[in-house]
């Protein structure tokens, strides 16, 4: 099993591994993550395999997570071209001060320089807007990360926990302004997290931004060790937690699909997050070795379209406005004609008109 099977992400030429190493279990400053030698054997492990994607923010494990990954690349040059790394900003590190946190200039500066340091390197590959700031104009970010990118201490940028409307909103004024646009969207999804399918993914596409998708296995449910009932599995989940029916479902599901693959429910899991076409780089949160030999299985996972299909039947979302509204308007506009492979009927209020009758 290798990751040297790249994906370029969004619309953009930088390259990247499809699985990621995520930064939020190294250090176990947070009680669940990895010491410190094992955090460096699990890039060491990662990088071997061929991966080149890692993923951590100013403020995992107290901005231990960045430390380590600057102990373990960012001071060997010959290490640190080939690794792509990604980090955020927006997150306030110390509390009580206004201007350290949010989508400022004074806090974005403050905080990626900080960053660098953590990191041990003058450049960030990929900066992520991890918290969408109300309190700033969306113009000021923008311009302050386009500054950054300008300079050379960040080469491209990214926007993690926003709504579709202001992600389009600062995108389409960053490109009108010949601002730098952002290239890639940090968002839950996995089988039992699917709420993004209605305006996020969509929009994703339309504006050229490549889907980094965190929580694949949504807090390891999706692993197959929760059973019904009370659990107190991962701490990450508060301890105990009652699974859902439809839950039950889908794990029951995926657990059947990966016995005829001869693989874990996990792989199968991460599996459907990879087909999907949205999908560049799944970004997983690991804290042993021989976790991350586990899911990189869902790499030899072939799903089969009929596989994809009950796979996406049994874990649907409940639909919302949004959802309701194209399946209508798709009856209005095009009723009984199949359009790119859809096909709705007629809507039963409507009859067929006579041309020039009234």
């Amino acid at each position: 099993m290798q990751l040297d099977s790249f994906r370029t992400l969004g619309h953009s030429g930088l390259k990247v591994s499809p699985l990621c190493l995520g930064g939020m279990t190294l250090g176990d400053d947070w009680n669940w993550g990895a010491d410190e030698t094992t955090a460096a054997q699990l890039i060491h492990q990662y990088i071997d395999l061929g991966g080149n994607f890692i993923d951590t923010a100013n403020i995992y494990t107290n901005g231990h997570s960045e430390k380590i990954i600057g102990d373990t690349i960012g001071r060997y040059p010959s290490q640190r071209n080939r690794i792509v790394i990604g980090t955020k900003c927006s997150a306030n590190t110390l509390p009580g001060n206004p201007n350290a946190g949010g989508g400022s200039t004074h806090s974005i500066l403050y905080n990626v320089h900080e960053s660098l340091r953590r990191l041990q390197t003058d450049y960030i590959d990929l900066l992520w807007v991890h918290q969408w700031d109300w309190t700033t104009p969306f113009e000021e970010t923008m311009r302050t990360l386009h500054n950054l990118v300008s300079s050379g201490k960040v080469r491209y940028i990214g926007v993690s926990y926003a709504p579709a409307w202001k992600i389009a909103q600062a995108q389409t004024t960053a490109l009108l302004k010949d601002w730098t646009p952002f290239i890639g969207l940090q968002i839950e999804y996995s089988l039992l997290e699917r709420s993004i399918e209605d305006e996020l993914v969509p929009m994703a596409a339309e504006l050229g931004l490549g889907i980094t998708p965190w929580s694949p296995l949504k807090g390891g449910i999706l692993s197959g060790k929760y059973q019904a009932g009370n659990q107190s599995g991962d701490s990450r989940m508060g301890g105990a937690y009652q699974l859902s029916e439809k839950e039950i479902r889908v794990i029951e599901k995926v657990k059947d699909i990966a016995a005829v693959h001869n693989t874990s429910p996990a792989a199968v899991a991460l599996a459907w997050v990879l087909h999907k076409q949205a999908t560049t780089s799944i970004i997983l949160g690991v804290r042993k070795p021989d976790q991350l030999k586990q899911n990189m299985a869902a790499l030899e996972v072939n799903l089969t379209q009929q596989e994809m299909d009950e796979l996406d039947a049994i874990s649907k979302p409940a639909p919302t406005f949004v959802t309701n509204y194209k399946e209508y308007s798709r009856s209005f506009l095009h009723g009984g004609i199949e359009i790119n492979g859809l096909k709705a009927s007629p809507l039963p209020a409507f009859q067929q008109m006579t041309p020039g009758k009234y």
